[in-house]
C-alpha cells in the first residue's frame, strides 16, 4: 500500500513542479528600448507569415527578428540602420509600407490600374445592351401576354 503512494507522490511533483513556474523575465532591460524595438517590429513584416508584422507574429523567425532588432539597437544602432540592414538582407518585401521605386511600382499602381479595368468593362458591357435591338411585341402578342398575366388562360387554347 506505501508502494502505491510513493508512485502517486512522485508523480504530483514531478507534474507540480510546472505550477511554479516563474514570470517571464523581460526581453529588454530598458522600457525606452523595448517601446522603440516594438514600434519598429510594427513596421516590419514577418518573413513567415506575411500578412502580419514582427510584433504580432509569434513565429521563432519573428522572434529571431526581434531579438535581432534589439541587439542593433543595444549596441547603438538608429532605426534607419535597423530597417537598412533588415532590407539589405530580405529586400522590400520585409517593409509593410515598401517606397514607391520601379521594382515596387506596380505594387502602388496595381489597385488602380485593376480598378480603371474594371469601369472599362462595365462601360463596355452597358454600351453594347443599349446598342442592341428591343423587341417589340405586336398587337395579338401583346394581348396574349394581358390574357395570360390576368386569368391564366391563353387564348389560342379557347379555339
Amino acid at each position: 500500500m506505501t508502494r502505491d503512494w510513493s508512485y502517486v507522490l512522485i508523480l504530483v511533483l514531478a507534474v507540480g513542479r510546472f505550477a511554479w513556474a516563474g514570470e517571464a523575465a523581460p526581453a529588454a532591460a530598458d522600457p525606452a528600448l523595448e517601446a522603440r524595438v516594438n514600434a519598429l517590429a510594427t513596421e516590419l513584416r514577418c518573413l513567415v507569415c506575411q500578412n502580419q508584422t514582427l510584433a504580432d507574429s509569434n513565429a521563432p523567425l519573428a522572434v529571431d527578428l526581434r531579438n535581432q532588432i534589439r541587439e542593433k539597437m543595444q549596441q547603438g544602432a538608429s532605426e534607419r540602420d535597423v530597417v537598412d540592414f533588415m532590407v539589405a538582407r530580405y529586400g522590400d518585401f520585409v517593409l509593410y509600407r515598401p517606397p514607391l521605386k520601379a521594382t515596387t511600382v506596380l505594387l502602388w499602381a496595381g489597385p488602380l490600374l485593376l480598378l480603371i479595368a474594371g469601369i472599362a468593362i462595365l462601360y463596355r458591357r452597358l454600351a453594347r445592351r443599349r446598342g442592341e435591338p428591343q423587341l417589340e411585341l405586336s398587337g395579338a402578342e401583346r394581348s396574349r401576354a394581358q390574357s395570360l398575366l390576368a386569368d391564366g388562360t391563353d387564348p389560342k387554347d379557347r379555339s
